[in-house]
């Protein structure tokens, strides 16, 4: 049997601060290092579109982060294409958002489609964070996660087209067409 070596967040803080992972496109999930697969074109569009959008949309009601690492309690630190998180300024220069800080996440997804579903899905939930919506970019289809329980959603369903309104902002309608094919 393998046993892997698990790391907290401050160690892999320390491995960055040192330069270990420099040249390495990774982050932490559940205690493990896991290589970050390359943006294609169309997930760089894409997200780099809906951002916009959604910096657009809500104002200063948010901040959009783009490819930014977020430091959860579950020895987990991502990078969600996009995060859409409080306002907190010069906080940040301190920290990364936490599951508090948040309120809901985006992920753009083509090879990594499993991993983003599955893996991501229960890593977001088991910290309560309250929404985490998933581009499959084959698709063209946005998968919206909510209702975080015993580390799952409880909540999962796809849309194609139409409008969302995210649960921490019921008032704001979000094109469906802006976040997926844009």
């Amino acid at each position: 049997m393998k046993t892997l070596a698990k790391w907290s967040v401050d160690d892999y803080h320390r491995m960055i601060e040192a330069g270990i992972l420099r040249d390495r496109r990774v982050e932490l999930l559940k205690g493990e290092i896991v290589e970050m697969s390359p943006e294609g074109e169309p997930h760089a569009y894409f997200s780099s579109e809906a951002g916009e959008y959604l910096t657009r949309l809500l104002g200063d009601c948010a901040m959009i982060r783009q490819s930014k690492p977020i430091t959860l309690p579950n020895d987990s630190e991502p990078e969600p294409d996009i995060a859409i998180v409080q306002r907190l300024g010069r906080e940040y220069l301190e920290h990364h958002p936490y599951p508090e800080n948040i309120f809901w996440l985006i992920e753009y997804s083509d090879s990594t489609l499993d991993k983003d579903l599955q893996t991501k899905s229960k890593v977001y939930a088991e910290v309560k964070i309250p929404e985490y919506w998933v581009v499959n970019l084959k698709r063209r289809q946005l998968v919206i996660f909510r209702d975080p329980q015993d580390g799952e959603y409880a909540s999962k369903f796809t849309l194609s087209g139409g409008t969302i309104y995210p649960l921490t902002f019921p008032e704001v309608a979000i094109s469906i067409d802006s976040i997926v094919s844009n």
